[in-house]
């Protein structure tokens, strides 16, 4: 039988297996936008570095609404779409 902590541990370790691009916009391909500017992989990541349990969102959109980045500056997010689809192949999608 496993102890809570090595589960944490396994969760806080994970990695992905692969990396896509977006192709078209959708929710979470927002969101990847907004931790990718922030320096950051995904969610995943954020929350491993960060130690947070949940990340702050807009209630109506559902979108990320602050990230704090690595040096403690934050970024904060408006509550309509900011990733443009010019820059939607920009955005790595993790896949784990």
């Amino acid at each position: 039988e496993k102890s809570e902590v090595s589960e944490v541990m396994t969760k806080a370790d994970m990695k992905p297996k692969s990396m896509h691009r977006a192709k078209i916009w959708s929710d979470d391909v927002e969101n990847l936008y907004r931790f990718q500017q922030a320096g950051y992989r995904d969610e995943v990541e954020y929350k491993q570095v960060k130690q947070v349990d949940e990340v702050e969102c807009w209630p109506e959109t559902g979108f990320v609404k602050k990230l704090q980045r690595r040096d403690n500056t934050f970024y904060y997010y408006n509550r309509q779409r900011e990733c443009e689809d010019k820059d939607v192949h920009k955005v790595k999608v993790y896949v784990y």
